[in-house]
């Protein structure tokens, strides 16, 4: 038997393309020897100070309340929790096209089993100093120009690589995820390999 390698995924909820990038390493857990952990970054935190344009200010500010809630539920009940609640919030944020509320965040924690009145914290700026640490240790190893999916692995060789990505829609399946999860990690662990890219032509697909 493989030992099964640790893998971390920074994400923010309110980020489509990190929703779906989190249902395909969940694909890779199924197929390669991958566990991942997921961790919280901020698309608020990332774009303070930056001049973006004002219907995106909007999505910024209301965008606090998710990663503090999760924060919030980090501290009180560890990282396994998080994993849950992600999917309990991507699944109403994503699919059920919710608005983001305290509605939405009490219906989320009740759905995950985890206390609803932790819907508070949606407001409570004494969690981002942790919120800031967390989203610090995602960012510093691939930098402040790229936002969401951020993951950390061991690379081919086993030595840590980070990179932000991959974007990808709609989520692979089966062994396709694995297979991307191959061609990810010999890319990311190509010494001197920055970048890949081209334009989206398509909008998410939550499939």
């Amino acid at each position: 038997m493989s030992e099964r390698v640790k893998v971390d995924m920074w994400f923010d909820p309110i980020c489509p393309w990190a929703w779906i990038t989190s249902r395909w390493l969940l694909e890779v857990e199924r197929v390669r020897d991958v566990d991942v952990r997921y961790r919280v970054m901020s698309l608020s935190v990332l774009n303070e100070g930056r001049e973006v344009p004002e219907q995106y200010q909007e999505f910024m500010r209301l965008g606090w309340g998710p990663v503090r809630i999760c924060i919030a539920v980090q501290q009180r009940y560890g990282s396994d929790a998080v994993r849950t609640l992600y999917t309990a919030l991507g699944t109403r944020i994503h699919l059920g096209k919710e608005k983001l509320g305290p509605e939405l965040f009490t219906a989320a924690l009740t759905d995950a089993g985890l206390d609803p009145a932790l819907a508070e914290a949606a407001e409570d700026a004494g969690v981002d100093p942790a919120l800031r640490e967390s989203h610090e240790a995602g960012m510093r190893p691939v930098g402040t120009d790229v936002g969401t999916p951020v993951v950390h692995a061991p690379g081919p060789d086993g030595r840590p690589v980070a990179f932000f990505g991959p974007v990808v829609t709609p989520a692979p399946k089966g062994e396709a995820a694995g297979r991307l999860w191959d061609g990810v990690l010999l890319v990311a662990g190509t010494p001197g390999f920055f970048e890949l890219k081209r334009s989206r032509d398509i909008d998410p697909i939550f499939d």
